[in-house]
């Protein structure tokens, strides 16, 4: 579509709108966000500067929807079949093992460090990343270990802490290195490891005796 036909149409579609959502991840994680320019932006999703300036008033606008979209699809790989009636190891180990391949994805690395890289310029965009991926993460962990303390599958006395807890466990030894070296590529026998390591660790602390 060219910029003088996308004129005719200045309704606000969300096929446009994902299109401009890809073309931004693009350049975000190029360019970091200080560096990224709205009509940069703008050139990668081929829409125009005033379309672009339509559905986002703001870079900052623009970046929180960014990484919202990106921890939403985050956090739907990760939970979306959640099972409350699951066997519990089994099911931890199942959401350990997608939480993890998701955050040593180049995609889900790059997002982070265009965090990280930012934090410290501009909190307000590492409180909406903090929100919109790890919080909802720990809340729909948090929920799913209730129902188990309901059913009697598991006695955790803070399920909140223990969620996060969790979320630690998995990331042992391998998420850390993954980000410091981009070269290296954790093999499925020590993704098993970690995963096998992190709920024996967990259910050691919180299964029903």
């Amino acid at each position: 579509m060219g910029l003088a036909s996308e004129k005719l149409d200045d309704g606000l579609s969300p096929e446009r709108r994902a299109r401009i959502l890809a073309g931004a991840s693009k350049i975000f994680i190029a360019e970091g966000y200080e560096g990224a320019s709205m009509s940069r932006i703008a050139a990668s999703a081929s829409v125009s500067k005033g379309t672009l300036y339509n559905y986002f008033p703001s870079k900052q606008a623009l970046f929180a929807a960014f990484v919202r979209e990106r921890c939403g699809h985050f956090v739907h790989e990760v939970f979306g079949e959640l099972q409350n009636g699951a066997p519990v190891a089994p099911e931890l180990k199942r959401v350990g093992r997608v939480m993890l391949k998701l955050m040593m994805a180049p995609a889900g690395q790059a997002v982070f460090r265009v965090v990280v890289m930012e934090a410290s310029k501009f909190p307000d965009l590492a409180k909406a990343f903090m929100t919109a991926g790890p919080e909802v993460m720990v809340r729909r962990l948090t929920a799913w270990l209730i129902e188990q303390n309901r059913s009697a599958r598991l006695h955790t006395p803070d399920p909140q802490f223990a969620a996060e807890q969790f979320f630690a466990l998995v990331q042992t030894r391998l998420v850390l290195r993954c980000r410091t070296d981009p070269s290296y590529q954790a093999s499925d026998g020590e993704i098993e490891q970690v995963l096998e390591g992190a709920v024996r660790v967990f259910l050691a602390a919180y299964a029903r005796l």
